[in-house]
């Protein structure tokens, strides 16, 4: 069903409210991931952030709220009304944990993307070939298409399930947490990927984040989240405020907006114990 147009949304999640076992986890959440841009969702473990991916990825029933996605014509579609695999063509989510399948191929992993559009009982697709080859470029993991997924390194089957899920074509491409376990140089190296997937090849990114500094390094809009609630949304200088971070967070947090980027350093909690009670004289 077409709603309205789309423009510069590339997905628009309204009053979303998830519950786990009768209890409500997030409450009425709005979120919006402009069309090629990256949208950092950070906040405290327990805040709701990946609850809300998975939910809009539908892989969790919200109790109330819908999502609107782009389609082909620039209009809005009820992304909660459409088929499986029409759903699959338009929204994809990298969990955080995945198994590892044995005796696959680099290559036969990333064309599990293509799922959406085999045809079930013929199984053709046509533009799979351009397709995979496309995702294996643009993650760089070519040059080892056809080794077997065991014998990568972390940081090389993450790049692989993000060539899986760019391989499905999508405009909007969700990720949680895709630097978790990972050494420095491969954080880094994931992060640039999912700059250039929104610079370069236009895909509307929303990626969990933990660490502050790289969501503000990395992203064009950040939606800070608290006990299931968006506390703020905006551009990394907007959001980053020391109170609002620190009173979320419970520890004292200081922001350097110096550099233009904003850099954020964790002071303590006995700084937050010292300003709240004062000391007996």
């Amino acid at each position: 069903m077409r709603v309205r147009p789309v423009r510069a949304a590339g997905l628009d999640a309204r009053d979303l409210t998830i519950a786990y076992d009768g209890t409500d986890v997030v409450h009425g959440a709005d979120l919006v991931l402009p069309r090629g841009q990256v949208t950092a969702l950070i906040g405290p473990n327990g805040s709701g952030k990946s609850t809300l991916l998975r939910a809009i990825a539908r892989l969790h029933p919200a109790r109330n709220g819908r999502v609107l996605v782009a389609d082909d014509a620039d209009d809005a579609v009820d992304a909660f009304a459409l088929s499986r695999s029409e759903f699959a063509r338009r929204i994809t989510l990298l969990a955080q944990s995945r198994p590892t399948p044995a005796g696959l191929s680099v290559r036969d992993v990333v064309g599990f993307g293509r799922q959406p559009y085999r045809r079930r009982f013929r199984g053709t697709d046509p533009d799979g070939p351009r397709a995979i080859a496309h995702a294996l470029t643009v993650t760089g993991i070519t040059e080892f298409a056809d080794r077997g997924l065991e014998s990568l390194s972390g940081g090389q089957l993450q790049r692989v399930w993000m060539a899986c899920c760019l391989a499905q074509d999508t405009d909007v491409l969700l990720l949680d947490e895709p630097t978790t376990y990972l050494d420095l140089r491969y954080q880094v190296e994931i992060l640039d990927l999912i700059r250039d997937l929104a610079d370069v090849h236009g895909v509307t990114v929303g990626v969990v984040l933990h660490d502050l500094d790289q969501a503000a390094a990395v992203a064009d809009r950040t939606v800070l989240l608290s006990e299931g609630r968006v506390i703020a949304a905006g551009t990394p200088s907007q959001v980053y405020d020391s109170e609002r971070l620190t009173e979320t967070y419970g520890i004292r947090i200081e922001v350097d907006t110096s550099t233009g980027t904003p850099r954020t350093r964790a002071v303590g909690t006995h700084h937050l114990r010292s300003e709240r009670t004062p000391t007996p004289s």
